[in-house]
């Protein structure tokens, strides 16, 4: 992937954060989730950098950018997204978060508000990660997520197990070949497991419901959901957050898997955010 700018922005922890942009426009900011990287947006820079400057990033510990021992959790990541944002004299933005990366846009917000912000999208995360209600919208039984943490994130081939089952269970609907799948875990494990483990447990006891509620009225909100949770997520959404529009797509990794699809989405959400 050929881009017109690469560069490192420096936050004030001393945590330098690898950033990508190109095109020009309005500005559009994508976030990987949890571990993976500027990488797995390929298709969504070469279609939108066609009309808006998109930037992408690697969070810190994650790709190319620093790994640190500190700041990994996602109220720090949302002061790092301000950092990024600064550092590039971006305004108006339309900001993308995918899986954790919405915990990084709710954060964001929290912290500094509105003001620079034009529209938001979420793509395939609940507000609040854990319920004891098992009607609420939520990764998933306290039990499974505990397990994960204690179990698979001990080392690095308790990580490469779990990412590797989470890619083609949850996040992918076909049949991956060796090489799709071993790049993509690849990514994630860029993110060493110890660190992974403190990102694990910032995102899964993370609460930005007042956030996405403060989102969907401040600013045009758009949610893009998994089937596989589908029918729960659109319930939920549309009790907290009723002025936010939902759509329904594939797997986890819906823009990866189906970039058309999925970018067909954004771009009608772009056009009809660009009208009001």
């Amino acid at each position: 992937m050929t881009y017109l700018k690469e560069r490192y922005v420096k936050t004030d922890d001393g945590a330098e954060l690898f950033v990508q942009e190109e095109g020009s426009g309005d500005p559009l900011v994508f976030i990987p989730g949890y571990t993976f990287t500027t990488e797995v947006f390929e298709k969504q820079v070469s279609h939108f950098s066609k009309t808006h400057r998109v930037i992408v990033l690697d969070p810190r510990s994650h790709g190319r950018s620093t790994v640190v021992l500190h700041g990994n959790d996602y109220v720090t990541h949302g002061a790092d997204l301000h950092a990024v944002l600064k550092e590039l004299n971006v305004t108006g933005a339309v900001i993308a978060g995918w899986s954790f990366g919405c915990l990084t846009a709710w954060e964001y917000v929290k912290q500094y508000g509105f003001s620079e912000v034009k529209a938001m999208i979420f793509v395939d995360m609940p507000p609040k990660s854990l319920s004891a209600d098992q009607k609420d919208w939520a990764e998933g039984p306290l039990d499974d997520i505990s397990a994960i943490y204690n179990s698979s994130l001990r080392d690095s081939a308790g990580q490469r197990a779990f990412i590797t089952s989470y890619i083609t269970q949850v996040m992918v609907q076909r049949e991956l070949d060796k090489d799709e799948l071993t790049w993509l875990v690849e990514q994630s494990l860029k993110t060493p497991f110890y660190v992974a483990g403190n990102l694990f447990a910032s995102g899964m006891f993370s609460d930005c419901r007042e956030a996405a509620q403060q989102a969907a009225e401040q600013v045009p909100t758009l949610n893009i959901v998994a089937e596989h949770w589908a029918k729960t997520a659109e319930v939920y959404l549309n009790t907290l957050t009723p002025k936010s529009k939902v759509d329904v797509l594939g797997g986890h990794m819906m823009f990866w898997e189906h970039s058309e699809k999925f970018n067909r989405i954004v771009q009608q959400f772009l056009d009809e955010t660009a009208k009001k």
